[in-house]
């Protein structure tokens, strides 16, 4: 069953292309905001402009919440991902790793690389996660966690209602 789930999440991952990505003003207060993402494996990447809220929150406190959901037509169809962990920014070969994962998937970030904008790129290390999926009931939720050692790898709780 934990090979499943974990293949449900990739699949995830790999569909969907927004997320919300909260994290932690300095004065503690949230900030929640829609980003586009790149993904390889578990690792979640986005980028934004260095000056924006987001990017001074995560130097301020690495700590993040993202959620993704999986487009649908009603509730009994939800299906999308809610994790935390850390974003860390990205600077020389990995950024480069992260901005190759961003074209894949993306045809039109080229603009902006090309252009010279200026663009910082995040990793995100997952920490925790919980996949819906409300085809199996209302609020099934499965949670894990990463295993810091085996980054590919998520331990499975017992599935609930979330």
């Amino acid at each position: 069953m934990s090979d499943r789930l974990t293949a449900e999440v990739l699949d995830l991952l790999e569909a969907c292309s927004d997320m919300t990505l909260a994290s932690l003003v300095p004065d503690g207060s949230p900030h929640a905001v829609v980003v586009s993402y790149a993904s390889s494996g578990l690792s979640i990447y986005f980028g934004c402009d260095p000056s924006s809220q987001k990017a001074g929150n995560v130097a301020h406190d690495p700590r993040v919440a993202i959620t993704i959901t999986a487009p649908y037509s009603d509730w009994s169809q939800i299906r999308g991902l809610a994790t935390s962990g850390r974003a860390t920014r990205l600077d020389g070969e990995s950024a480069q790793v992260a901005a190759e994962c961003f074209m894949k998937k993306f045809d039109e970030i080229a603009q902006y690389i090309t252009a010279g904008a200026d663009i910082a790129l995040f990793h995100v290390t997952i920490e925790r996660v919980t996949l819906l999926d409300y085809r199996r009931g209302f609020g099934h939720a499965a949670y894990g966690r990463v295993s810091s050692h085996r980054e590919s790898q998520i331990a499975w709780d017992a599935p609930q209602s979330a």
